[in-house]
């Protein structure tokens, strides 16, 4: 009977999961946001149903269940296109101009040197009717490029060269290797079902040689972001993502330098993943760090000696587009801290929330000082793009704080609903949660133990002695 229940509540999820894939569209003009709104909550709760179901089942059978919800619910978040994002369109084309020879990050998009690449269901013709060509489809954008037709294109920001690093890269121009040109969007939505379920295989052997209980890898195999960010928009941090836990593994194995290699391949792909590392630097932590910047380098050296400073790409106007520049985009901080001082203030409270880390982590179980190094990054920063917290979710599971889930659901909110006030409502209530439900698992005295903690760390000095 409980097997039965979580496999209903698991088909369930699927079919609701295909279905929000495919009735609803960021991109349709006129859209209705609130049955997306209403999809997008029926799939976090089936998904904490099954969660709360899966706790009565014992034995093998939670681990089948587990692998099989990942295949049943990612399978079922390939049922259409993406629905709220195009960057695997810019994934795609990334791919395509590195097959042919040429540095993706020499020229932007719209290059007229590009146009013998341009494969139609990225760049469509446009279609010519009384007012003359014009772009037509959901994803479709125009661009003007002075003279002639306009050129249509399914990516964003065509004007501007690609962010991605170039272990990103690597990625991409791989896929694109095997299927060519003219396939959609299918194959990353593939790679990016391939990567989900193989890190819930690798969450499950690892917790099993841990002593986790292996429930709690539902916490990433059934997660709603997970398929619809990681599978259907095919999210790169799902590969950032599949190298930090394994450097995380590996560290706490002591493997110290096989885990750098990994965590500078993870920050190669998107250099998030660098917000992992605190946690793995309790110990032997400078092989760590030497290994990771020495294979960061290495990622980026044939890049560099073919494109020079254009490596950097779009990150340095993205971060001002963001908002990140001006102090704008921190929704909490910027409540205490209006302004430019927002941008001094987010960076002590990193500064400091990095600096405990290291501190309090125990090196052999690091995933509950990366919780709260990544998810205290997430609050702060408080990025409008929830795919940022995939990288969030497997420590989630390997620590068992169900709470944190509160923070990808509050950002999930803030994609659909994408005003500041939202934002900083559903992150403040994820902030409570947090510490409420934490106070409450530390059990009585924790606030004092907890002061008295920061109290001794604030007056003793690197040598161990006391001011």
């Amino acid at each position: 009977m409980r097997i039965a229940l979580v496999s209903i509540l698991l088909a369930a999820s699927a079919a609701v999961t295909a279905g929000v894939v495919l009735a609803f569209d960021l991109f349709r003009p006129h859209r209705d946001t609130v049955p997306l709104l209403l999809g997008t909550a029926l799939l976090w709760l089936l998904f904490a149903a099954a969660l709360v179901a899966l706790r009565r089942v014992r034995g093998r059978a939670v681990v089948v269940l587990v692998l099989a919800g990942s295949v049943l619910i990612g399978g079922a978040a390939m049922a259409g296109p993406p629905n709220t994002s195009t960057d695997s369109a810019r994934y795609a084309w990334d791919g395509i101009v590195a097959n042919a020879g040429i540095s993706p990050y020499a020229y932007v998009p719209t290059d007229d040197r590009l146009d013998g690449l341009r494969p139609d269901w990225l760049f469509p013709a446009p279609v010519t009717g009384d007012g003359g060509p014009d772009c037509v489809g959901e994803r479709i954008e125009t661009v003007d490029r002075g003279a002639g037709l306009p050129l249509c294109s399914a990516l964003n920001r065509t004007t501007v060269p690609t962010i991605y690093p170039p272990a990103a890269e690597i990625y991409f121009a791989g896929v694109r290797a095997v299927v060519g040109p003219d396939a959609g969007y299918w194959p990353l939505q593939l790679t990016g079902l391939l990567l989900s379920v193989g890190i819930t295989g690798m969450l499950l052997i690892g917790m099993r040689r841990r002593g986790i209980d292996q429930r709690y890898a539902a916490v990433w195999a059934w997660c709603p972001l997970v398929a619809t960010e990681g599978v259907t928009n095919s999210h790169v941090d799902l590969l950032g993502v599949a190298f930090v836990v394994a450097a995380a593994f590996l560290v706490s194995s002591a493997k110290y330098v096989r885990g750098g290699i990994l965590l500078g391949m993870a920050i190669g792909v998107k250099l998030i993943p660098a917000i992992a590392a605190p946690a793995m630097l309790k110990r032997q932590g400078w092989k760590v760090v030497v290994a990771a910047i020495v294979t960061f380098a290495l990622l980026y050296l044939p890049y560099v000696l073919a494109t020079g400073i254009g490596v950097l790409g779009y990150l340095p106007g993205y971060l001002t587009e963001e908002g990140y520049e001006d102090g704008s985009r921190f929704a909490l901080v910027s409540l205490i801290a209006p302004g430019g001082s927002a941008i001094v203030v987010a960076a002590i409270l990193l500064a400091g929330l990095a600096a405990v880390t290291i501190w309090k982590t125990d090196p052999d179980r690091p995933w509950l000082g990366q919780l709260v190094m990544i998810g205290g990054t997430l609050l702060v920063l408080s990025p409008r793009y929830p795919w940022y917290a995939l990288l969030l979710l497997p420590f989630i599971a390997l620590s068992g704080r169900w709470e944190w889930l509160a923070i990808p659901l509050a950002l999930t909110l803030r994609l659909l609903v994408p005003t500041l006030t939202v934002s900083r409502v559903s992150l403040s209530i994820a902030l409570v949660l947090i510490v409420v439900v934490s106070v409450r698992r530390a059990g009585p005295g924790a606030l004092g133990r907890l002061w008295s903690a920061l109290g001794r760390f604030g007056t003793t000095r690197t040598d161990g002695q006391r001011t």
